[in-house]
């Protein structure tokens, strides 16, 4: 794939990334407090796989490092939240 397309990928995880502060900052000026919606891990997810598919692509340790922690933690706060809904459900 050339260099090019790498700089695309990249700046749309980014853009992704980006995102999800925009979903939060919306979200918590509706509820007048703030919040952290479903839609913010699911963007944290997407953008920073993206990010870090860009990072492995450009050989980048400490980018990889970075964006793999961030990936377990979006990761973990989803599961944490399935639990909840589960718990609510019964």
């Amino acid at each position: 794939m050339p260099a090019e397309a790498w700089l695309v990928i990249g700046f749309l995880g980014q853009v992704c990334f980006f995102s999800r502060f925009l979903v939060q900052w919306m979200a918590s000026e509706r509820a007048g407090r703030s919040l952290v919606p479903r839609a913010f891990w699911y963007l944290s997810i997407a953008g920073g796989a993206i990010v870090l598919t860009y990072a492995i692509w450009r050989r980048d340790p400490v980018f990889i490092a970075g964006q793999s922690g961030g990936l377990f933690v979006y990761l973990r706060n989803l599961i944490l939240l399935r639990r909840e809904d589960r718990k609510a459900a019964d």
